[in-house]
């Protein structure tokens, strides 16, 4: 019998990746009898998959359409859920815009991991003598083309103001490990860790903590895919669209915006070198720090 083929393209960051992982279970069953072939950005997010076929990575597909669509039986979708009215005016989840795109009904799934034994003996390197608080207060690439990573990015970044007061709360009682980026701002306090890891590498990390303090990363979507309640803070970006509801979201107050989003097109913020886009002109018109529950 000739075999059948159902392909998804998944591009984008690591994040939008692991958000991906969700709908693969339901995928599988809207077409039953077709072999999964994803094409991705990060293949590492999607290696043994129990409902994957074959992973292959953007850019690095030899021989692809002659193996996969010429004359074959196949179901192609390689949509941009980024361009989806829901997505754009912020009225849907990327899930549930994905959803749409995929002829799947939403039902607020969360992403799926599937770790091997190898990978589960990553989280070794993590012990510490305290139960670890993994506070991340970076994200986005550790590499741009746009020049060395900014020490913070209002609209992303976790404020120094902030990072700090959750440091000096919780350092009796957990051993806190900072991630950022090479040359993102320093914390007192911490065991930084700012080198390039690998992405499984720091989801072991992710598995590991007792305690998670996060952005809007991709760390937040490896803490709900591995089922672990985190608490995480939102600036430029909504839990509405990105977050997920087993997370304790704290996000930031409306701004009063001006005239300032000169570069602004189908976002709000555009997040490279836009610090004259910030609408803030102080800590605490971004969040109530004094009452901020922690």
């Amino acid at each position: 019998m000739e075999e059948k083929y159902l392909i998804w393209h998944v591009q984008g960051g690591i994040g939008k990746n692991v958000a991906s992982t969700s709908l693969i279970p339901d995928l599988k069953k809207q077409y039953p009898g077709r072999k999964l072939i994803m094409v991705v950005s990060w293949p590492e997010v999607f290696l043994n998959h129990p409902y994957i076929d074959k992973v292959y990575s953007l850019g690095n597909h030899p021989y692809f359409y002659e193996k996969y669509i010429e004359n074959k039986d196949v179901i192609i979708f390689k949509h941009e859920p980024y361009d989806q009215t829901g997505h754009i005016t912020k009225k849907k989840h990327l899930i549930e815009n994905w959803c749409d795109l995929l002829g799947i009904e939403h039902k607020e799934q969360i992403p799926y991991f599937s770790i091997n034994y190898a990978q589960n003996k990553l989280q070794l390197q993590w012990v510490r003598e305290k139960p670890v608080l993994l506070l991340q207060t970076t994200g986005g690439p550790f590499l741009s083309s746009e020049g060395p990573p900014k020490p913070y990015v209002w609209t992303r970044d976790l404020p120094i103001e902030i990072a700090q007061t959750i440091v000096n709360k919780y350092s009796q009682d957990y051993h806190i490990i900072q991630v950022t980026k090479d040359g993102g701002y320093g914390l007192q306090g911490v065991e930084r860790l700012d080198k390039q890891l690998s992405n499984i590498e720091l989801f072991s990390l992710v598995a590991a903590s007792q305690k998670r303090i996060l952005i809007d990363s991709s760390l937040q979507h490896a803490a709900a895919a591995f089922r672990m309640p985190s608490t995480v803070f939102w600036v430029g970006t909504s839990p509405k669209v990105f977050g997920y509801k087993m997370h304790t979201n704290i996000t930031a107050k409306l701004p009063e915006k001006a005239n300032q989003l000169i570069n602004s097109y189908m976002f709000d913020f555009n997040f490279d070198n836009n610090t004259h886009e910030c609408p803030y002109m102080s800590i605490n018109e971004m969040f109530d720090i004094e009452n901020l529950d922690i």
